[in-house]
């Protein structure tokens, strides 16, 4: 499924859809080259579950955790850029925490075949500086993702 994304608005807007569906034990990941809006999409995500200012990108944290109140559910927000090896995720807990949590990943690349079951989405820069959407919808975001 592709659409097309005009700028970092809606690239933003798409982000606080998402917001609008989501529920503690969903995965969604954000690939795409550098620039592509990948943050853009979380940081609508989060913004529209409370968040008050712009969430930080973490990649030199790696994870970034949100918890109520300052938003509605928990998310952890990771950036896989900075790992070498898929075997260094486990020392980050992220299993344990997927059940009661929203994982927003980006650079899932990264750590490939992890998350089979996470709604999967590529951004890619377009020559006219709009983006493609494409979306890899598992069976439980099926009826979700045609509210996008």
């Amino acid at each position: 499924m592709d659409k097309i994304l005009g700028d970092a608005a809606a690239t933003e807007q798409l982000g606080i859809r998402l917001a609008a569906l989501v529920a503690a034990g969903d995965v969604i990941t954000l690939s795409g080259p550098l620039g592509a809006g990948k943050t853009s999409v979380a940081r609508g995500l989060l913004a529209a579950l409370g968040l008050a200012g712009e969430a930080p990108s973490p990649s030199f944290a790696i994870v970034q955790p949100y918890a109520p109140p300052e938003v509605r559910l928990p998310v952890l927000h990771i950036d896989l850029y900075r790992i070498d090896d898929p075997d260094e995720l486990e020392e980050l807990g992220l299993d344990d925490a997927a059940e009661e949590s929203v994982l927003i990943v980006e650079w899932p690349e990264r750590a490939p075949g992890h998350w089979p079951e996470a709604l999967a989405l590529t951004l890619e820069i377009l020559p006219n500086g709009t983006r493609r959407l494409t979306a890899e919808v598992p069976a439980a975001w099926k009826a979700r993702w045609q509210q996008i």
